[in-house]
């Protein structure tokens, strides 16, 4: 008998690629619906009868939600996204739940769009886009910096981080990199790209263009702020294609405001979570600093799009199938976060791989 899956802030592209690979590659696991609102304590209810949920990245799943979909019958839960600190990884392992995300898909659609993003704010592309069709072609204004010869930032050095490493060097940029924990790429970097790993501080105090790829943890959680800000060159560039609460708000608004940040590039924000991938045109925006960063000449804020190509959702829709296809013939899955030993819960919030 087929499993059933509830699929929560399903957008019509999810309904296509899932649907499109669940035909193709696994005709008979599973039946799906689709709920277009978000996984939270109000609807996880809705799961009754569903033996697994697939939720995104500002799905809640805490302890109550949990408890409600171990209530209801629900014994997996899958994460069609990279990110997990919004699972209390505690709760599920305490009840049972199986629960699996996809550690990576396309890694070069995120690192290609932090460059369009980057070079549409240092060009000012966005505003000459909307003068050029009011008839006015005045430059006045638009004086943005050559990327070549300049020194790249680069936090987070994972596959994102690297292949963004990849495409900055075409740049001819000076290429620095910082990360807590080294990895396989390190070498690569090193000797393929010319970086040069440094400690957070120096990195801040050197680079021209600061670009975020690291995951959002207890560590690294508001890691841009009002001192590391301080740390950085004036006049420099700030991208965040990563977590939103990697940045204070609070703090980068500040540092706008006085010139000590020369600019800044978000497709992610630390509250978007009540407005991120729905329409809210029709409505006041609750968020005083959301609206305040949106009026600034020198600060673009786009609503978390990096992963959105049609290669990436894809792999997205497979990976996640495919940890469902692992649950349900009970055999090992490499990307399982409570189970199998891939990931262990320590004394403190962040669960670390073993």
């Amino acid at each position: 008998m087929a499993l059933k899956l509830a699929v929560f802030s399903a957008k019509s592209y999810d309904r296509t690629y899932l649907d499109a690979v669940l035909k193709d590659q696994h005709p008979s696991l599973c039946t799906i619906t689709y709920h277009p609102f978000s996984l939270s304590s109000e609807t996880a209810p809705l799961a009754h009868g569903s033996n697994a949920v697939c939720a995104f990245v500002n799905d809640t799943l805490d302890a109550a939600v949990l408890r409600t979909l171990h209530e209801t019958g629900v014994g997996a839960i899958l994460l069609r996204c990279a990110e997990f600190n919004n699972v209390d990884l505690r709760v599920a392992e305490e009840l049972g739940f199986f629960v699996a995300n996809v550690p990576s898909y396309s890694p070069e659609a995120v690192a290609e769009f932090t460059v369009a993003l980057l070079q549409t704010l240092n060009r000012n592309i966005h505003r000459a886009y909307n003068r050029v069709r009011e008839g006015n072609f005045n430059l006045e204004g638009f004086l943005g910096v050559t990327l070549h010869g300049k020194t790249f930032g680069i936090i987070g050095t994972g596959r994102i981080g690297l292949a963004l490493a990849r495409i900055v060097r075409g740049f001819g940029c000076k290429l620095i990199a910082s990360d807590p924990k080294p990895g396989l790429s390190d070498e690569e970097f090193r000797n393929e790209y010319g970086g040069e790993f440094v400690d957070l501080p120096t990195l801040l105090q050197q680079a021209d263009i600061v670009s975020l790829h690291c995951p959002l943890t207890d560590l690294t959680r508001h890691i841009i702020s009002t001192e590391n800000l301080n740390r950085m060159k004036k006049g420099a560039l700030l991208v965040n294609t990563s977590r939103g609460a990697l940045v204070d708000t609070k703090a980068v608004i500040k540092a706008l405001k006085s010139g000590q940040l020369g600019g800044l590039a978000l497709d992610v924000y630390e509250e978007e979570g009540a407005y991120f991938y729905n329409d809210h045109s029709q409505e006041i925006i609750g968020d005083d600093a959301l609206m305040r960063l949106v009026t600034f000449p020198n600060a673009l804020v786009c609503g978390h799009q990096a992963f959105f190509t049609k290669e990436a959702l894809t792999e997205i829709a497979a990976t996640t199938l495919a940890n469902l296809q692992d649950w349900a013939e009970e055999r090992p899955c490499k990307n399982s976060l409570v189970r199998e030993g891939y990931l262990v819960i320590p004394k403190g919030k962040e669960p670390v791989r073993i």
